[in-house]
């Protein structure tokens, strides 16, 4: 009799547990200074498309959000040594990252785009932008390309910790340009009264070994359980409208891709 109450109490703190467990929160690491996938209300309210997606997918997960805030070249580091349990941070998916952790399928996909006052011409080898100084946000995909390829150029690469930054110093003058993902410099900049004198120039830069295969959400190396799940829950609002509402609050056009 002793055994049987012994067994019972070890199932009831078994499902106990699975239950706690089941109940822990989700914590993402986001930057939110990145219109209009991530950014701050005049209350100070995180707001935008990933973390709308992000909000979506714990919904399909029937788990808790859980929002921690940094900069983005901080977000690799901060999950590595477990102070989030994932990345939604329009984060490219690249197989220089995938050293460090791994990715969910993309949930979206944007070019690069060089931007610069308008009417302004690029060479395709980008020659005729010598001296110039071209701001990128630290520790992106356009920051790598620009440092390899148009830095070799005579291009003066200058990184910084958000791209809001990046449009202050280009409204005074102190950059000549900006190279960024297309549609937060198109959504964020170039449509507002600040960027009425800038435009795209030169082409879209897709170049997988660069620009990677879209954004993911990253998780810690080997953490296939949530990798299973998140995944699977991207799948599930694709499939049901909830992505698709999503969207068109932001864009006119699908982002997805192809």
């Amino acid at each position: 009799m002793k055994k049987l109450v012994l067994l019972g109490g070890l199932a009831l703190g078994l499902i106990a547990a699975n239950l706690c467990a089941a109940e822990k929160p989700l914590r993402l690491g986001i930057e939110a200074a990145y219109p209009p996938f991530a950014f701050k209300t005049a209350d100070g309210q995180i707001a935008g498309f990933d973390f709308e997606i992000g909000n979506a997918l714990c919904a399909e997960m029937k788990v808790e959000c859980r929002w921690i805030e940094q900069e983005f070249d901080g977000l690799i580091p901060s999950l590595k040594v477990k102070k989030v349990d994932a990345i939604l941070s329009s984060m490219t998916i690249t197989d220089e990252r995938r050293k460090s952790v791994d990715f969910t399928g993309k949930y979206y996909y944007s070019p690069a785009r060089l931007v610069m006052k308008a009417g302004t011409e690029v060479d395709d080898d980008f020659a005729n932008l010598k001296g110039k100084r071209i701001g990128v946000q630290r520790s992106t995909t356009t920051d790598r390309f620009a440092s390899a390829v148009m830095g070799a150029k005579g291009v003066e690469v200058v990184r910084y910790t958000s791209q809001n930054e990046i449009y202050l110093d280009m409204l005074s003058g102190r950059l000549d340009g900006t190279l960024a993902d297309a549609i937060p410099v198109d959504e964020g900049f170039l449509k507002t009264d600040n960027g009425k004198e800038f435009a795209f120039v030169g082409p879209s830069f897709t170049d997988p070994h660069y620009f990677g295969e879209g954004a993911g959400i990253a998780v810690r190396k080997g953490d296939k359980a949530l990798l299973d799940k998140l995944n699977a829950a991207i799948s599930a609002i694709r499939a049901n409208g909830q992505y698709q509402k999503i969207q068109d609050n932001y864009f006119t056009f699908d982002i997805y891709g192809d």
